[in-house]
């Protein structure tokens, strides 16, 4: 089987997302003899690709030592939106055109190649990203998605200059709704559409207290 690999790389030019708009800071520390390393890690939890736990939304939600790691791995589908450039509003009807059947429990990836375009591109990556409307939102969780990843920002309210946190509908919608957001990953151009289930798996950081984890999104290809 084929790894492929679906998580951003980060490093210290990295800016994590609008609502707290900070940067990655790594720092390193040695000591010898000889050569050793031991580096200290300054990061948002939602910094690059990451998991999103209902807390994030919810006083007293599930936080990332609560969430089993099969509500975010198994089979998976994409619904394959590549056509959507910057500033796209993905809607119902862009879903009920390009959607494959999707069954109760399935891990759906929303692929519009954003990622693949503008990671790094800061802050455009953001602020421009093709968006999910909020009653796209609804039909992908009335359907039963369990997990809902996007491979672009899924919130319009990224390019708002003044935002509150109940401007991010699309985090409300699924994370209340009883479903995981999985968000900024990336190379979904590499995965099988037309609705072939493939082995899909999000290992997120087990953290206690925790909202948000980051992860190494992966699929296995035969």
């Amino acid at each position: 089987m084929r790894i492929v690999d679906l998580s951003v790389t980060i490093g210290e030019d990295t800016l994590s997302p609008p609502s707290v708009a900070t940067r990655l800071k790594l720092t390193p520390a040695h000591r010898g003899p000889g050569f050793w390393q031991a580096s200290k890690l300054e990061m948002t939890l939602h910094t690059g690709s990451h998991v999103d736990f209902p807390l994030h939304v919810q006083a007293g939600g599930a936080t990332a030592a609560d969430v089993p790691l099969e509500r975010v791995c198994g089979e998976a589908l994409v619904i394959d939106l590549s056509f959507a450039g910057a500033n796209h509003g993905i809607s119902v009807a862009d879903l009920e055109q390009h959607a494959p059947p999707i069954r109760k429990g399935d891990i759906v990836l929303v692929r519009t190649d954003w990622s693949e375009k503008q990671w790094g591109n800061f802050p455009t990556y953001y602020v421009e990203s093709p968006y999910c409307t909020p009653e796209a939102a609804q039909w992908l969780v009335d359907r039963g998605a369990r997990a809902i990843g996007f491979d672009c920002f899924s919130e319009y309210c990224a390019r708002l200059p003044d935002f509150t946190s109940e401007d991010f509908i699309i985090h409300k919608i699924i994370l209340e709704n009883g479903a995981i957001l999985m968000q900024q990953m990336t190379n979904l151009s590499q995965l099988p559409t037309g609705g072939q289930r493939f082995l899909f798996f999000a290992p997120f950081l087990k953290i206690k207290g925790a909202e948000g984890a980051p992860v190494r999104f992966f699929a296995l290809l035969d």
